[in-house]
């Protein structure tokens, strides 16, 4: 008699195996907020990823915008220096994932936030801090990203930025 593992691997048996995978990498875009995290932004940009776009700075005008009415144009700088369009980006997108540096002006997330908002698009924020981060700064980065992020991580470098992407198939 066959033992299940063994008899699980029998061609009889293989015939009913889903050969291929159980999921497809998500579209994501990784934007980051501020100066200081256009640099980590970029590090993570260069490994290979399957559906994941980087930006590293945002430009926009206008006020900042509510979920139903918005007159907001914004615009995101890829890697390469491309502009692209903040709402075109967005609806692609299975996730957006915000990068702030705790203590920078992470104002950004307002912007963003309310565009997924609108478009029920899951945003992530993670705030970056150092062994020198004082409590003020990541507060003020907090509340900041808080109101905007569906879930938000607090990291302590490049590598949390790596696991979370690759966590979420990007």
């Amino acid at each position: 008699m066959l033992s299940e593992s063994a008899r699980m691997t029998t061609a009889h048996e293989a015939r009913y195996r889903v050969n291929y995978p159980n999921s497809i990498p998500r579209t994501i875009k990784v934007v980051a907020l501020d100066e200081a995290s256009k640099t980590l932004v970029d590090e993570v940009s260069r490994l290979p990823w399957n559906r994941a776009s980087f930006f590293t700075s945002m430009s926009f005008e206008g006020a900042t915008p509510r979920a139903e009415q918005s007159s907001i144009k914004a615009w995101l700088n890829d890697i390469a220096g491309h502009t692209k369009d903040l709402i075109a980006e967005i609806d692609e997108a299975d996730f957006v994932v915000m990068v702030a540096n705790a203590g920078e002006d992470a104002q950004g997330a307002s912007i963003i936030g309310e565009a997924c908002l609108a478009r029920n698009i899951t945003t992530i924020g993670l705030i970056v801090q150092s062994a020198e981060t004082r409590d003020e700064e990541l507060s003020r980065s907090l509340g900041h990203m808080r109101p905007f992020a569906k879930m938000l991580v607090i990291a302590s470098g490049r590598d949390y930025i790596e696991v979370m992407l690759t966590a979420l198939r990007a």
